[in-house]
């Protein structure tokens, strides 16, 4: 059967349902996880001319979930698996055949998997500065794709995968998984049914400690089983300076460079980004934004914030985006540390998981509560079946404007200055008079306890960030050609993002 009969056949063919799973089967999983393992019985397949064949990219971290999700689904098969990094192919390879019998094959390059006629698809968990450009070869390879958050490294990238996938007609999922969680789409279709009313303001919290990465500061020796050039493809090929113990001088700890991640903010914050984003039912981008923020608490060797506030202002719909990062020791907020909280004028909504969400009035009574899982895997396959992207619960466009929003908020951060104590005290001890609105001047004022907890001394430590206004409809910024050329970046010769599609 050829690839396009055995994806009509597919078209036409029934997803099977994914059964809801509470919150306490999850977490009853997780700690019986080495049990299960030991049980893991390979589920029967459908024809083998019937499955969708998935290439996963990049897989020695949130990979191997990617690894699981396909290999356990009856209508699909891990035939090939890559990552720049030999090191990682016996247990990637390992994993898949926990829950299929074929053996996928191992490549190092990924041009090899784009080059093969029989993937119909990608899921991509690749550093973020490769996320655009391996989508939109798999695009132009004529796969369709999954691909992890944030879906771009710069704003400009976004949209052009946007544009690649549309004018192909490809399926393009974003790794924002809450999209498909029951819990969370019950809790934002509360949002959105005006049961609290008319919901204008949202938080984003990403309250999740990082100790310090240690201070290299010099190059160090790359492992031979890593293939640097192809690791490194669109970004600058500079030696790391890194060298955790944990991580190596490669691995992980990128997320906090500027050449290859997007700090807190687009590793873990992208979730919440998109979260908060999502209740407000906001489809494009904002009319201005402003960040601040530092890292403070420790001396190391990374470039990233590890405490910042970004304030995101969408005038025409009067509503307003607050995200908080917090990389020291801290307690929630109204319930949450890593999660979101919407505010209407009857209630409010708290969510502290991925999965789950709890309704209050304004007095904190409960109102309902929302608990159930999903399956964002299979969500994606369904709709590489229907050849319908509306079918995605993350399609490609809303992971690239909750992308572009962590983007907006480093962009401001990164072209503002390290604030004297003079400048710290009128923006920290009264910044209503900034013209803040009062949730936002509480933001300010509650980090500065925050950072006061953890004995930081401000002075001279926090960047305030630039003012920055956006025209919506070109997706760039207004009188301000210094933060325009940040809404993208100079490639590599040989990895260069196509400029359109």
């Amino acid at each position: 059967m050829s690839l396009h009969s055995r994806r009509d056949f597919l078209r036409d063919s029934s997803l099977l349902a994914a059964a809801s799973v509470s919150l306490a089967q999850l977490s009853y999983a997780q700690d019986d996880k080495k049990k299960k393992e030991k049980e893991i019985v390979k589920k029967p397949k459908v024809g083998a001319n019937e499955r969708i064949r998935v290439a996963v990219i990049g897989f020695n971290g949130q990979g191997m979930g990617h690894i699981r999700g396909y290999s356990d689904m009856p209508e699909t098969e891990v035939v090939m698996l890559c990552d720049a990094d030999q090191k990682v192919s016996e247990k990637g390879i390992k994993e898949a055949l926990k829950y299929q019998d074929k053996k996928p094959e191992y490549v190092q390059d990924l041009r090899r998997v784009f080059e093969d006629k029989n993937i119909d698809a990608v899921s991509i968990a690749t550093p973020n500065h490769w996320h655009a450009l391996a989508t939109i070869w798999a695009i132009q390879s004529g796969k369709d794709v999954y691909v992890e958050k944030p879906v771009s490294h710069n704003v400009s990238e976004g949209r052009r995968m946007v544009e690649f996938a549309r004018k192909n007609n490809k399926i393009v999922q974003t790794g924002t998984q809450s999209r498909s969680q029951g819990g969370m789409r019950q809790a934002i279709e509360l949002i959105h049914s005006g049961k609290i009313g008319p919901v204008k303001l949202a938080y984003g919290l990403c309250y999740k400690p990082r100790g310090s990465i240690g201070n290299a500061n010099t190059s160090v020796k790359i492992p031979e089983s890593i293939d640097y050039n192809l690791w490194c493809g669109p970004a600058p090929m500079d030696p790391p300076v890194r060298n955790s113990v944990v991580h190596g001088p490669v691995h992980y700890d990128w997320h906090w460079f500027w050449n290859y991640g997007n700090g807190d903010l687009g590793n873990q914050g992208i979730h919440e980004m998109d979260k908060a984003r999502w209740g407000l039912n906001l489809k494009t981008l904002p009319d201005s934004c402003w960040s601040i923020g530092g890292r403070v608490g420790y001396v190391d060797c990374a470039e990233t914030a590890n405490t910042q506030l970004c304030f995101f202002n969408y005038a025409k719909e009067g509503c307003r985006l607050i995200f908080e990062v917090r990389g020291l020791k801290t307690n929630d907020y109204r319930g949450s540390k890593i999660g979101n909280i919407w505010v209407g004028p009857e209630g409010y909504v708290v969510s502290n998981s991925y999965s789950a969400g709890i309704a209050y009035r304004p007095d904190g009574e409960k109102i309902a509560e929302f608990k159930a899982g999903g399956n964002h895997f299979a969500n994606f396959i369904k709709a590489v079946k229907s050849r319908k992207h509306t079918d995605l619960n993350a399609d490609i466009e809303e992971g690239h404007l909750s992308s572009a929003l962590c983007h907006l908020g480093n962009i401001s951060y990164r072209l503002g200055h390290i604030a004297n104590a003079e400048e710290l005290a009128k923006t920290m001890d009264n910044p209503k008079s900034l013209g803040m609105c009062d949730e936002g001047a509480d933001a300010i004022v509650r980090m500065k306890q925050h950072l006061a907890d953890n004995n930081v001394d401000i002075a001279g430590k926090l960047r305030i960030g630039k003012p920055l206004e956006l025209d919506r409809s070109t997706e760039t910024f207004k009188n301000n050609s210094e933060a325009n050329t940040m809404l993208t970046r100079e490639y590599r010769k040989g990895f260069e993002v196509p400029a359109s599609a």
